[in-house]
């Protein structure tokens, strides 16, 4: 497994470079001078040169490309054009929230996912079957951040359940202050993962293996969670990877909607305020996470399959 892991960290590097020339001319096309921006009255033309020159902004495109490699290799990922920190160090404080949202979000969706699945699957054609498919078409069909919305106004505005906006400052706090955020994305999620897993679950339900274990006196919450389960969850573990990456990359809106300082929140604001190292290192950030996440996901099958090899 270490050398997979290795090759794996090899073949990582074009496609890190890959993303960093992405981001860097995707924030090129961008309209405005930050320049400009960062002076904002005191824009006149010679201070904006000046400014340019300290951003070096002034040189050519692949000269800006280099020094970005250059600096981005050794953690430097320059400093705000608005609040002159160093953006790497923004990362850092707005990384956590973004995580703990999209980790909770495949929490729920998975706490009910397995469940409506099984439930469908072991009750194929009869009603329990056709209310979980009528859930998934209506969750799938409304807007993630039409149902925040209507969560918002329904259990924090009205009945005052869980705070309105923001994370908070302790563990029962980020539960409580995340919980409408992270259940709008979930129910979106487990549209999809309730689809897979029911389809994996029937496959298994007529595997040979499940009838050997029935047969040697196994209970069926044996058999389920020993057996068929844990062979179901091989392809579901991919949609579920691939749905963890959207969801730290993705909730921008809803971050915007709860006012959850995080990586979303951050990069919509920097996109007005044309801060190209906010941008730049935000969207390199969420390239690395997707990455990482892609390579756990393969390291998790031989943990629920141990014929899986590495060779």
């Amino acid at each position: 497994m270490i050398g997979y892991i290795v090759r794996r960290l090899i073949q990582m590097i074009p496609v890190l470079l890959l993303i960093t020339l992405f981001v860097f001319i995707l924030v090129r096309l961008v309209p405005g001078d930050p320049a400009a921006v960062m002076l904002g009255n005191r824009a006149t033309p010679e201070n904006v040169a000046k400014v340019r020159a300290e951003l070096g902004l002034d040189q050519p495109l692949w000269v800006q490309y280099g020094i970005f490699l250059r600096n981005a290799a050794r953690g430097d990922l320059g400093e705000s054009v608005r609040r002159g920190d160093p953006v790497a160090e923004v990362i850092r404080e707005r990384l956590p929230p973004t995580l703990f949202l999209a980790a909770f979000a495949m929490l729920l969706a998975t706490t009910l996912s397995v469940p409506l699945s099984a439930w469908a699957a072991f009750n194929k054609g009869r009603w329990p079957d056709q209310a979980v498919r009528a859930y998934t078409l209506l969750a799938l069909a409304m807007p993630t951040y039409w149902v925040g919305m209507m969560l918002l106004q329904f259990l924090a505005v009205k009945h005052k359940i869980v705070p309105v906006a923001g994370y908070g400052d302790t563990f029962p706090d980020h539960l409580r202050s995340l919980f409408l955020p992270a259940l709008s994305l979930a129910l979106a999620v487990s549209s999809v993962l309730i689809r897979s897993l029911r389809n994996a679950t029937l496959e298994t339900l007529s595997a040979d293996y499940v009838r050997t274990a029935r047969a040697k006196g196994l209970q069926g919450r044996q058999v389920f969670i020993g057996h068929i389960l844990r062979n179901s969850l091989l392809s579901t573990v991919t949609i579920l990877a691939v749905n963890f990456a959207f969801l730290v990359g993705g909730a921008t809106i809803i971050e915007t909607i709860f006012s959850i300082p995080g990586l979303g929140q951050l990069i919509v604001k920097a996109i007005f305020d044309r801060d190209y190292p906010i941008i730049q290192g935000v969207t390199l950030a969420f390239g690395v996470l997707v990455l990482a996440i892609n390579l756990l996901t393969d390291l998790s099958y031989a943990a629920l399959d141990p014929r899986v090899s590495y060779e």
